[in-house]
């Protein structure tokens, strides 16, 4: 009874803890500062704190005057106030407590722990990711990363093409097309095109590498060259898209008798196996043609569609069923095929099996080292041995018969540790010069040799038949005992020599490879240049408006110019006399005074997003850009005041100077300034004009390099009195070029204040006593 009564009170309190347990899941479901400030549980105080003033400065009452605006700011400022505060934060994500009902969390936990004692829960298993529910798991298995793109994708993309989606959080059109995009991807998958996801927020150097700009992108890529979609996301359109970006002259359509012998025929010149392709379907199937593209390097394709007119007489030669797909294998012989499959539904597996299996003739010939290294392997053990038959021989009808009997031959003795090839000696000198020693009784007529490749270096063992190659029976007696003998005596191949790489001989002549590469680079520039791929585009631009700005100004001042001025007269003796003394005036001052400027002027230039990396990423090594920051109702002012504080200081080759927009680059500057010690630290979240902070006359030494600032900040106006003396010495001492009119207006003299000693910190900066501020990278100047 005592028992029962004990097990009641223990369900009695497991079933108060259970509700006490909603009860806490309620409260912490009403208000979710993870959601209103829209970051993961996850995230950093930096990338909180970033979320806080990037929406403060959304919904702040004065700036919106929407209805809700100052609830939805109270919302963000009590979402703040948790989860910066990491002891109110650690209590919400345990007990899902908000704040007002703190005493009833820790009341409850009190009271409920010690029926947690006899058990462990990981916390990780309440822990869910933010806006994990908008990402489609399936994309997990396609992500992309950078080093596995440029070292695997890249080099893959010569074989097969890939499509590639750029996605990221918060993007609600990814949202709209991801059904799509799923079935489209799981459908190209299975015909042999890769598939690939990159998402923006975590792979945003890789997103930056391949142009994408925006989210949602979709590209594709093939020979490692990129191409953007630009057309609906539908089913017809992707898949039209992939087509497209294959070579057009994959396959070949034969549709008739002389079409078909002809195409058969290119065997020879092309030196590859021949496939054809038999199909009910009016146009070539899209996984006929990505087999063709992955094979193109030793196959050539042809398409025959049976319902064609012309084509029965081909179908009942090969006795074909019209109703089932058949491919066959063409090798040298025209009238019958090497290799047969049917099958009524063509499998990319099937195929690739199919085709391995018979990617070279039964005597290829051999055109390049490539072909050479794939025909005639090097040895990998004992056991792993192969030996290539080589006939060297020479083109035309003399040598027609020799080449016969030797292809009998090798049809007639076919094993996998043997390869019959054959070689031009016209074409290939070097090859059957180190092989023949140049005996004399070979000259002129054809010669056989059994290798065996040692190393990549070019080492072989070898053993050429004694008497020239005729076709005759007793040289296939003769052949056939020395194959014989190699099987069980390694040593026969007694000579040994080094083989030069072979000539590559169907490689495209020099011309014809600097025109493709014309025609690439100009689908390129055309592509970008009417696809709103302005950012990308802009350096070229520039260069060629640069280019042709200077073209026509010279032009013009030649014109206009008097030719009277070209013609210099001797000079006078006061001017020699005057030349001199300004020659050793200049010098005197060069040892007096190393940072005196080369020129009277600032080259003082803007900081937008298309000269950043030059300006700033990629600045050399020991290069510092010294940055002003200024708004437009302030530029004037301060560019004038800083012009006159760093003009001392242009000499330096190692400093370029430069002016930031306050009203267009807060946040670039914001983001900054977060690393610098108490730099900008967020005023009282109640304050109403926090959000409109003055940074003017901040001064920012940027190392691009080193990837670190030196910061100054302005003086504050009770500095002014005892300084503004020593302007006036300064002003004096520029040249008249150099100085612009000072305003006299109390607020324009403030506003100058902003930058006084500015001369000093630029010594320091130079001497390197400054304190650093280092960041891990350069955000990007959007």
């Amino acid at each position: 009874m005592e028992l029962g009564r004990a097990g009641l009170a223990w369900a009695a309190a497991l079933l108060l803890a259970a509700l006490g347990a909603q009860v806490a899941a309620a409260a912490a479901g009403d208000f979710d500062p993870y959601r209103v400030l829209g970051v993961g549980r996850s995230s950093s105080q930096a990338d909180i704190k970033k979320a806080y003033k990037r929406l403060a400065r959304e919904w702040h009452p004065d700036k919106n005057k929407n209805p809700g605006a100052e609830d939805k700011f109270i919302q963000i400022s009590k979402a703040y106030e948790i989860l910066s505060n990491e002891e109110k934060r650690a209590n919400f994500d345990r007990y899902g407590d908000a704040g007002e009902s703190q005493g009833y969390s820790q009341h409850q936990h009190r009271q409920f722990h010690h029926f947690h004692e006899g058990f462990y829960f990981d916390e990780s298993f309440f822990h869910f990711p933010f806006n994990s529910e908008r990402r489609d798991t399936s994309d997990e298995k396609y992500l992309l990363h950078f080093s596995h793109y440029i070292n695997e994708i890249v080099p893959d993309s010569f074989k097969k093409p890939y499509l590639i989606k750029i996605t990221s959080d918060w993007c609600f059109s990814c949202i709209h097309i991801e059904p799509v995009w799923k079935e489209v991807a799981q459908e190209l998958e299975v015909l042999g095109v890769g598939i690939g996801v990159v998402h923006a927020g975590y792979e945003r150097r890789l997103a930056h590498h391949l142009g994408a700009h925006s989210t949602p992108s979709i590209l594709g890529l093939i020979n490692g060259k990129i191409t953007f979609f630009h057309n609906a996301v539908i089913r017809e359109n992707l898949r039209q898209f992939v087509e497209n970006l294959l070579p057009g002259n994959l396959v070949e359509k034969v549709c008739s008798n002389k079409n078909y012998i002809r195409f058969l025929s290119n065997w020879k010149k092309e030196n590859k196996p021949h496939v054809l392709l038999f199909d009910h379907m009016p146009v070539v199937p899209l996984l006929y043609k990505l087999t063709a593209f992955a094979y193109r390097d030793y196959l050539s394709f042809g398409y025959v569609y049976v319902g064609l007119r012309g084509t029965e007489q081909l179908s009942s030669q090969y006795n074909i069923n019209v109703y089932t797909p058949t491919m066959m294998i063409f090798k040298e012989h025209v009238d019958r095929p090497a290799d047969v499959v049917q099958a009524r539904d063509m499998k990319k597996q099937l195929i690739d099996d199919f085709l391995s299996q018979n990617k070279f003739l039964m005597v290829a010939r051999l055109t390049s080292q490539r072909l050479f290294q794939e025909l005639c392997p090097v040895k990998k053990s004992h056991r792993q041995r192969k030996h290539c038959v080589v006939l060297l021989t020479g083109e035309g009808d003399k040598f027609a018969e020799a080449y016969e009997a030797f292809l009998t031959f090798a049809v007639a003795n076919t094993k996998d540790t043997l390869k019959f090839v054959h070689i031009y000696n016209d074409r290939q000198p070097e090859f059957a010069d180190a092989l023949l020693m140049d005996e004399e009784k070979y000259r002129g007529k054809s010669a056989v040799v059994i290798l065996e490749r040692r190393n990549n270096a070019g080492k072989i063992a070898y053993k050429t038949l004694e008497e020239a190659w005729q076709g005759s029976k007793e040289d296939d007696f003769i052949l056939l005992d020395l194959l014989d003998q190699l099987r069980t005596d390694p040593g026969l191949l007694s000579s040994e020599t080094v083989l030069a790489d072979l000539n590559d001989e169907l490689a495209p002549m020099f011309l014809i490879r600097w025109l493709y590469s014309v025609l690439d680079y100009i689908s390129d520039c055309w592509d970008s240049l009417f696809h709103s791929n302005w950012r990308e585009m802009m350096p070229l631009l520039s260069l060629l408006f640069s280019a042709l700005f200077i073209l026509f100004g010279t032009v013009i001042v030649q014109a206009f110019s008097d030719s009277s001025d070209t013609r210099d007269s001797p000079p006078s003796e006061k001017e020699e006399t005057a030349a001199k003394t300004e020659k050793n005036d200049t010098s005197f001052s060069k040892e007096s005074n190393s940072r005196i400027p080369r020129k009277g002027f600032v080259e003082v230039t803007e900081l937008t997003d298309i000269n950043y990396n030059s300006n700033l990423v990629r600045l050399r090594p020991g290069h510092m850009n010294v940055v002003l920051i200024l708004s437009n109702s302030t530029k004037t002012i301060l560019l004038q005041k800083f012009a006159l504080e760093v003009y001392t200081f242009t000499g330096s080759s190692s400093l370029h100077f430069s002016f930031l927009s306050l009203d267009k680059h807060r946040e670039w500057l914001e983001y900054l300034l977060e690393f610098a010690q108490d730099a900008a630290p967020i005023p009282n979240q109640y304050d109403k004009h926090f959000l409109e902070r003055d940074y003017t006359g901040y001064v920012l030494a940027l190392n691009g390099h080193k990837k670190y600032f030196c910061l100054f900040k302005p003086h504050r106006s009770g500095d002014e009195g005892g300084t503004l003396g020593s302007f006036e010495d300064y002003d004096s001492s520029l040249p008249t070029e150099g100085r612009g009119k000072s305003s006299c207006s109390p607020g324009s003299r403030s506003i100058k204040n902003k930058l006084h000693k500015l001369s000093f910190w630029m010594e320091r900066l130079l001497e390197g006593s400054l304190q650093r501020f280092y960041i891990p990278s350069w955000p990007a100047l959007d």
